[in-house]
């Protein structure tokens, strides 16, 4: 059991370091204005919203190493396909290939996270 529980902690340490990399290189490519998000000036609500999404995976990892099973099986499984469905919705809204790329990685780790969770459960 807790061979799956360091699996499950390790993809989502990954997704997350995928998002930081697409942000990162985001900044870099400069496809990005300080201050806006999808091309409106960003409210405080806006930002509170991505910080609270932007913290899942972040959160998920210290809940996927405490928490019993099955209850955290169930978690993993909700994130992961809630993360996954979010983000296949902008996968178009982002104009860089490598933006693209990263978050179809990123989707492969959703997928991974629930293959491996659903196989515990």
């Amino acid at each position: 059991m807790e061979d799956v529980q360091i699996i499950l902690s390790g993809l989502w340490v990954s997704l997350m370091l995928t998002y930081l990399l697409g942000d990162v290189m985001r900044i870099f490519a400069g496809d990005f204005v300080a201050g806006e998000m999808d091309g409106e000036e960003a409210t405080q609500a806006m930002w509170m919203g991505a910080a609270v999404l932007m913290l899942i995976p972040i959160a998920m990892i210290p809940i996927t190493l405490i928490l019993p099973y099955p209850v955290n099986g169930w978690l993993n499984i909700i994130s992961a396909a809630f993360l996954f469905l979010f983000n296949l919705a902008g996968v178009r809204s982002y104009p860089g290939y490598y933006d693209r790329f990263l978050i179809v990685v990123g989707l492969l780790f959703n997928v991974l996270t629930v293959w491996y969770a659903l196989s515990w459960i």
